[in-house]
């Protein structure tokens, strides 16, 4: 893994959180408890910084960054960022999934209980109310999360990606 300083600013992640061998951090980065960042992930504090809460996963690909001077990225706790997603610059609230491929633009906000589709873009200073489900290009409300299937899924990923990655601290 590459953890590097940047403008005298380190990052800042508790024993209990797994960071995969290839995975990047660096500079103004603070995680809450059992975080997992996975394979090929790339998370840069270095233009702004990055606030992380508890149980969050980021997984393989996915790269989290912030605006220079502008928007810092701050993401909540029981959030999953899924693979080759990209977090810029925004805020994402407590319970989200983030899909696979997903963009998440500069000054977007991301309320709680809500779930950007794979694939989805969330263009500069989109508000998603919680609850919400958004999906396509640029990304919409679809439904509700209480109208869907997925109303479980949050927590159930967010829960196994602890689980996925005790597997690696074993080793």
């Amino acid at each position: 893994m590459l953890i590097k300083s940047v403008n005298g600013k380190s990052p800042v992640i508790p024993e209990d959180c797994y960071v995969a061998e290839n995975a990047t951090i660096v500079g103004d980065v603070t995680f809450g408890d059992s975080c997992s960042v996975w394979f090929n992930a790339v998370i840069r504090g270095d233009v702004h910084f990055i606030r992380i809460g508890d149980k969050v996963n980021i997984q393989d690909g996915a790269i989290i960054h912030c605006t220079y001077r502008k928007h810092p990225t701050v993401i909540g706790n029981n959030v999953s960022i899924g693979h080759n997603a990209i977090v810029h610059g925004c805020t994402i609230h407590d319970n989200v999934l983030i899909g696979m491929g997903a963009i998440v633009m500069d000054n977007c906000v991301v309320e709680s209980n809500s779930i950007i589709a794979a694939g989805a873009v969330l263009t500069q200073n989109t508000v998603v109310e919680s609850g919400s489900i958004y999906a396509g290009v640029p990304a919409k409300k679809v439904k509700g999360i209480d109208q869907s299937a997925f109303a479980g899924e949050i927590g159930r990923i967010s829960n196994n990606y602890v689980m996925y990655s005790s597997w690696f601290k074993e080793d």
